[in-house]
């Protein structure tokens, strides 16, 4: 008999994938016991409950949204450049990690603590507002852009993502940065 081994990871990987097809509160600790080949009570060795592991994946995909921002707001200097640069991050970590990234988008609600993640959610959006106020400040953008509607805009194209992209389909990553930039620059006013 081969004994499977789990790592702590890997059970977080799987819920993921879980809670990303069939939801939080579809899926089971025996739906992801039979994942892992293992009984679902084995899974306690490795989490709490099925709350801490979505506590995790939420937190994961916080985490590469907020370094995504990180690496973006280091690459350029004028509003322009960043707020390309956030489009083509945010876009990133969708295509890299859409299981986490479809757990925090519509499984974040089912936390009994959503503060944290509000928070979290709160502190990136406010990374493009910022970003959009300095492009109205320095004559970049449109002057009458509201830099927090705008960034409700480009949030809400840039999370929609993760419901119709497609790796195989007819746009690459960098074709679906290209596009999505060639429609927000028109928004805020660029050429």
């Amino acid at each position: 008999m081969v004994t499977v081994r789990n790592s702590r990871d890997d059970v977080i990987r799987a819920a993921a994938r879980l809670f990303a097809e069939r939801g939080y509160h579809g899926t089971s600790m025996r739906d992801l016991g039979r994942e892992l080949g293992l009984l679902g009570s084995s899974l306690y060795s490795h989490v709490s409950s099925k709350e801490d592991l979505l506590v995790e994946v939420v937190e994961m995909g916080a985490g590469m949204f907020e370094a995504a921002a990180d690496r973006a707001l280091r690459t350029a200097d004028d509003p322009r450049g960043r707020l390309r640069a956030l489009l083509a991050g945010h876009v990133e970590v969708v295509v890299d990690h859409l299981d986490e990234v479809r757990t925090f988008l519509n499984e974040a609600n089912a936390l009994d603590d959503r503060f944290r993640v509000v928070s979290r959610r709160d502190a990136y959006e406010a990374v493009f507002r910022q970003v959009l106020a300095d492009g109205v400040e320095s004559g970049e953008f449109r002057a009458d852009l509201d830099p927090k509607i705008g960034g409700i805009f480009i949030l809400s194209v840039l999370n929609a993502t993760e419901r119709w992209y497609r790796p195989d389909g007819p746009l690459d990553r960098v074709a679906l940065v290209d596009e999505m930039w060639r429609f927000v620059a028109e928004g805020i006013g660029l050429d």
